[in-house]
C-alpha cells in the first residue's frame, strides 16, 4: 500500500512533469533558433570570426531572449549583434534599434538581413535618450557601449540606465555586456584611459536606477586579459605596436562582464 504522503508526491510529480518538459522544449527551440541566426549566410566572415570570443548564443540565452519579444538594441555600432537579433526576431518579435542616422542607412542597404527592423530610434546621449513609450519593451540590450557614455560623464551613463528602466515593462530585462576593469578601480579614469568599467560600478548604478540584479554570468570572461591595458590593443583592433600583436592575439578579446538586470 502506497503511503498518503508518497501518493501526494507522485501526483505532484505527474502534474509538474509536463511543465518541466515544456520548458525544456522551449529552451531547445530557442537555442536552435539562435544557432540558426548565428549560422545565417548573411553574416560577414569577419563577424563570424568573433563568435568564439563573444558567445552570442550563450549570451542571449542568459539574458532570456525569446522569439516573440519586443527588443531594443542600444547603439548597435556596425551591427554585429543586429545580424543575429534581426533574423531571430523576424517572424514573431519586434526589433527596434536605438542608434544613429548612419545605422539607419545600413539597414536600408541590407533589406534581406535587416528588413524586419521596425525603426531606428534616434539615440545620442545625453541629448537624445528616449527609447520609446514607457513600459513597452520586453528587453533592452547594450554591448560594449557603457564606457563611451561614462566617458561623456557619469550623468550621461546614469540617464541611459534610466531610459532603459522607463521603456521596459515590469519584469523586463536590461542586458549589459561591458569590458571589465579591475575591481573597484576608478570608473571614470578606467573608462577614459582603458575603455573599461569596474563591474561593481555598473551593478551599483543599476541598483540605484531601480533595477534588480537578477544574475551575473562569466560567459564572456577572459582570465588571460590583464585588465590594465586599453581594450583596443587587444583583438580585433590590435591598435598597439606590431611587436605586441602576436602576444595579444594569444590573449584574445577583452575580459567582459555580462549582467542581467530586471525591472521589478
Amino acid at each position: 500500500m502506497i503511503q498518503p504522503t508518497r501518493k501526494l508526491l507522485l501526483l505532484a510529480s505527474a502534474l509538474l512533469w509536463p511543465c518541466f518538459a515544456n520548458a525544456a522544449a522551449v529552451k531547445t527551440d530557442t537555442t536552435a533558433s539562435l544557432q540558426q541566426a548565428v549560422n545565417g549566410q548573411g553574416r560577414s566572415a569577419e563577424n563570424r570570426a568573433r563568435d568564439r570570443f563573444r558567445h552570442p548564443v550563450e549570451t542571449l540565452q542568459f539574458f532570456g531572449i525569446q522569439p516573440h519579444m519586443t527588443v531594443i538594441e542600444i547603439a548597435p555600432g556596425g551591427g554585429w549583434y543586429t545580424e543575429i537579433l534581426a533574423p531571430f526576431l523576424r517572424d514573431h518579435g519586434h526589433l527596434i534599434e536605438a542608434g544613429s542616422p548612419k545605422f539607419a542607412d545600413t539597414i536600408k542597404a541590407h533589406p534581406a538581413m535587416f528588413g524586419n527592423i521596425e525603426n531606428v530610434v534616434p539615440f545620442a546621449p545625453p541629448l537624445q535618450v528616449n527609447l520609446g513609450q514607457p513600459d513597452s519593451a520586453d528587453m533592452v540590450l547594450t554591448f560594449r557601449n557603457t564606457h563611451d557614455w561614462l566617458n561623456h560623464s557619469p550623468e550621461t551613463l546614469a540617464v541611459v540606465f534610466k531610459s532603459a528602466f522607463q521603456v521596459l515593462k515590469s519584469g523586463g530585462v536590461f542586458g549589459v555586456v561591458e569590458h571589465r576593469a579591475k575591481p573597484f578601480a576608478d570608473a571614470v579614469e578606467s573608462a577614459k584611459a582603458l575603455h573599461r568599467i569596474p563591474e561593481d560600478y555598473l551593478i551599483e548604478l543599476g541598483l540605484k536606477t531601480g533595477f534588480r540584479l537578477a544574475a551575473v554570468s562569466q560567459v564572456n570572461a577572459n582570465p588571460k586579459d590583464p585588465e590594465d591595458i586599453n581594450v583596443h590593443r587587444l583583438p580585433p583592433n590590435l591598435a598597439g605596436p606590431d611587436s605586441e600583436h602576436a602576444k595579444l592575439e594569444a590573449v584574445g578579446e577583452s575580459d567582459r562582464m555580462t549582467l542581467r538586470f530586471v525591472k521589478p
